[in-house]
This record gives structure tokens, C-alpha cells and sequence, in this order.
């Protein structure tokens, strides 16, 4: 069989899917690694909303994490990372350690945001330069993909 119409770039025209085709939008699992804006960015969010002034376990955490991110993989170790680098951004930010504290509980490592106005603002900012960080490395796949199908 031969083609009626030469094939050319930007000619490709799709037809509607077969009935009952399944959506490709299904994703790999991802393990989480330390130093990765995007694992960093989701523990941020959940870190966000827990409860000011009481002590959580990290094992909490990560339990949420994993709950709420069926398609990720955390531990304990990626959410420990990120909560020291959190501590360290506070630390920097306003030279004391009391912010967020990190401690080891009597059921395992634990973290305390302190309960004052000040935490949700500077949280944000925090969650905001991950998810900028983010945006910016998926630009920078999306810059290298074209020069990768060449080679």
C-alpha cells in the first residue's frame, strides 16, 4: 500500500480514538530523594498545614505523605532532609533555632513549627522558591529534550 499523500513535517493528523482506547496519562512511581525541589516542595506543603506548637513525628509525616501521594514514594530519611534544610532556611532567616525544631521524641524523631504569625508567611515564601525551583528544571528538560532525540 502506498501513501495517497507524501508525508511532510507538521502533517501528522490523528483521528478519533478506538472506543474503549485507556488514557495514557498513567505515571511512573516516583522515589523520593533528598535535595529534590519536588519532594522538597511536597513535604513543605503537608509541613504547612500541620498543627503549630505540638510536636509531630516524622513517621506522621511521612505516613501523610505517602497517603496523599499515591504515585510517590517518601521515607523518613527525604523527609528529615527537607525539614533540616526548612530549619536552615529559618535559622538564616531570623537567627534563632526555635522555628522549627527538631527533636527526638520517645516514638521517634519528631518536628515542632512555632506557634506564632510569623510561620505561614515565611512557609509560603519557602514552598514558592521550591515550586519556582521546580518550574525552572522542568523549562530546562523541556529546553534539552529537543537536542536529545538526535543523537
Amino acid at each position: 500500500m502506498t501513501d495517497r499523500l507524501p508525508s511532510a513535517p507538521g502533517a501528522l493528523r490523528l483521528r478519533p480514538a478506538p472506543p474503549d482506547l485507556p488514557a495514557p496519562d498513567l505515571v511512573p512511581p516516583v522515589v523520593a530523594e533528598s535535595g529534590d525541589p519536588f519532594a522538597a516542595l511536597r513535604v513543605v506543603t503537608l509541613v504547612a498545614r500541620i498543627e503549630r506548637g505540638r510536636s509531630v513525628r516524622l513517621d506522621d509525616l511521612v505516613d501523610a505523605l505517602n497517603a496523599r501521594h499515591l504515585d510517590w514514594l517518601f521515607d523518613r530519611a527525604v523527609v528529615a532532609d527537607a525539614l533540616i534544610a526548612l530549619q536552615a532556611n529559618w535559622m538564616a532567616d531570623y537567627r534563632n533555632a526555635s522555628g522549627i525544631v527538631l527533636a527526638d521524641g520517645p516514638y521517634g524523631p519528631t518536628v515542632t513549627l512555632e506557634d506564632t504569625p510569623r510561620v505561614d508567611p515565611w512557609i509560603v515564601r519557602q514552598a514558592e522558591r521550591l515550586a519556582a525551583d521546580c518550574r525552572g528544571r522542568l523549562a530546562e528538560f523541556a529546553r534539552r529534550d529537543g537536542t536529545n532525540r538526535l543523537g
